[in-house]
């Protein structure tokens, strides 16, 4: 029998051991809050020592910010429009609108964790808070691009504008499933939300041609 070389053996448990760090501080997080989570909760959930946490990440916050990090690489994928174009462009938007709530659903930790900092105002910004910030900077150029594919008629004052409006009310209609939790159909409601900015958006393309 072939035994896989010493080195490799350790990459892997290596990448195993960070999954598992990161899941359990998913969930203590989940739980507690920032605040709440520490190094000894994450320990104690994963079944891994605290040396081995410091060995991956430097600290609470630097585990954090993997975490963020981490589901924003998932979630941004669902930023975009299907593939294959078809259908009209409200079409379009809703398919792309119901990838992003079923994302957000399956793994709302990026949004979860980032505005939970975000909201937060310390003496000393966290790592997290920063990469969040960095990422969401990332998430509003991809929606953008996505408004001017679908409407080309837009001025560049008008996309930056419903971008922000798209984003913020995304944020709020999780916030509200957060709350309220899987009583909140997310995906329903943003179908809702891509009519509601699709209208805006028609409106502000028929301002601007005048």
């Amino acid at each position: 029998m072939t035994r896989l070389p010493t080195a490799r053996k350790k990459r892997a448990n290596g990448v195993e051991s960070r999954q598992r760090i990161l899941d359990a501080t998913v969930e203590i997080a989940g739980e507690r809050g920032y605040e709440g989570t520490s190094i000894a909760a994450v320990s104690a959930k994963c079944g891994l020592p605290a040396s081995s946490i410091y060995w991956h990440f430097k600290d609470k916050d630097d585990l954090i910010a993997a975490v963020i990090e981490r589901s924003f690489e998932a979630w941004v994928k669902t930023v975009e429009l299907p593939a294959d174009r078809t259908g009209t462009p409200l079409e379009q938007a809703t398919a792309m609108a119901v990838n992003v709530a079923r994302s957000l659903t399956d793994a709302p930790d990026f949004l979860r964790l980032g505005l939970m900092i975000a909201l937060e105002r310390r003496p000393t910004e966290p790592r997290g808070r920063t990469v969040f910030l960095r990422v969401r900077d990332v998430s509003l150029r991809r929606v953008e691009e996505v408004v001017r594919n679908l409407f080309p008629d837009l001025d560049e004052e008008a996309v930056v504008t419903l971008t922000a409006y798209a984003v913020a009310s995304a944020d709020g209609l999780f916030a509200h499933r957060e709350m309220h939790g899987d009583a909140v159909d997310l995906v329903a409601l943003f179908q809702l939300h891509a009519q509601l900015v699709f209208d805006a958006a028609s409106r502000l393309a028929e301002g601007s041609k005048r």
